[in-house]
């Protein structure tokens, strides 16, 4: 995208695929980093919360090469892990917790059964507020489209350990969500970088089950399972990467912490949200209107969903009654709320 907008070509764009150490145990990123600099790189984009730690080394490195990490609060002022001397890193995310909102609103407007699941991947404070965002989106479609009460929707979360299934190391996300509609969820909610809820979802729909998902991350996400699909939250990095690249280019480029979020006039303008919401073909004509008038409230700020009084899983007080939450109290979500079943906290890679 950025190439194209910029009027560059292909030879502009230097690719490392699999850049993770569980995927390519061993691998420098920082090594990574400065071989793309030698080839005469002038952006390097670390493209995951995982790559924390190269990120950070590569930038104490090369402190005049600028730096996008994706995700993070390293350049965030008045963030946990503020890094005023990494000048040269900056935090590109978008506000998904609008997107997951908008999910867990589709799956508790067609759920037959009322009772919903979510595939997660490892536990941190950003997928625990996705799962909190989904939550408070389908209780409030719930009660207030629906007309039903919240105590009679279930809400499950099951983590597999990591973004993605390994085997021997991860939980099954197959198994997981053959557990998920064995017991009795008829919308499969997922929050892994791989298809899994919605594509078994669909082979257990073709058999004969009244079953939905809603997966996770990019816009064709759909395709694999049309008619189960009721729609899909993606990201859509372009516009981000295209601003910082065109600041490099201006010589304007500083450290900053950019949480964006969606562009409401059209949260689906590629040019200009980073975050949208695709609407599905499982998603029916009446309750599609209804999501619209949702994602019409979240616009113009009449629905507030992180405002109390809300709890932790645990008990203990997150929002008190009409305290509407803080950048920081969404982004370090330390618990999952409470009403939402399932262990929060415990990761296979630590």
């Amino acid at each position: 995208y950025v190439i194209e907008k910029l009027g560059l070509t292909d030879d502009n764009l230097l690719l490392f695929e699999f850049a993770n150490t569980t995927d390519t145990p061993g691998l420098s990123l920082p090594g990574v980093a400065r071989d793309m600099v030698d080839l005469g790189a002038d952006l390097i984009v670390f493209n995951s919360d995982d790559m924390k730690t190269g990120a950070f080394e590569a930038a104490e490195e090369l402190p005049d090469v600028p730096m996008i990490w994706v995700s993070g609060d390293s350049a965030w002022v008045d963030g946990k892990d503020y890094r005023p001397d990494l000048a040269n890193l900056s935090n590109v995310w978008a506000q998904m917790t609008y997107g997951k909102m908008i999910a867990g609103c589709a799956a508790a407007l067609t759920t037959q059964t009322g009772d919903l699941a979510y595939l997660g991947p490892l536990t941190n404070d950003e997928t625990r507020r996705l799962v909190n965002a989904a939550y408070v989106g389908a209780q409030y479609c719930w009660e207030n489209y629906r007309g039903e009460n919240p105590a009679d929707l279930s809400f499950t979360v099951t983590y597999i350990g990591f973004w993605f299934e390994i085997p021997g190391l991860t939980l099954d996300p197959v198994l997981v969500v053959n557990d998920f509609i064995d017991d009795g969820a008829d919308v499969t909610l997922s929050g892994i970088d791989a298809n899994v809820a919605l594509r078994r979802t669909g082979q257990r729909a073709d058999a004969g089950e009244s079953l939905w998902a809603v997966p996770y991350d990019f816009i064709g996400a759909c395709d694999e399972a049309p008619d189960v699909c009721l729609g899909v939250p993606y990201f859509n990095w372009g516009p981000a990467y295209l601003e910082a690249a065109q600041a490099v280019l201006d010589g304007s480029f500083t450290a900053e912490w950019q949480w964006y979020e969606p562009n409401w006039a059209n949260i689906n303008d590629l040019d200009s949200s980073v975050i949208g919401f695709y609407q599905g073909d499982g998603l029916s004509a009446d309750n599609a209107a209804s999501l619209d008038t949702f994602i019409d409230g979240l616009a113009d700020g009449s629905i507030e969903l992180f405002k109390g009084p809300l709890n932790w899983q645990d008990g203990t007080a997150w929002l008190a009654d009409g305290e509407t939450a803080t950048d920081f109290q969404v982004w370090y979500s330390e618990q999952c709320l409470e009403g939402i079943v399932g262990a929060c906290s415990i990761n296979v890679f630590g």
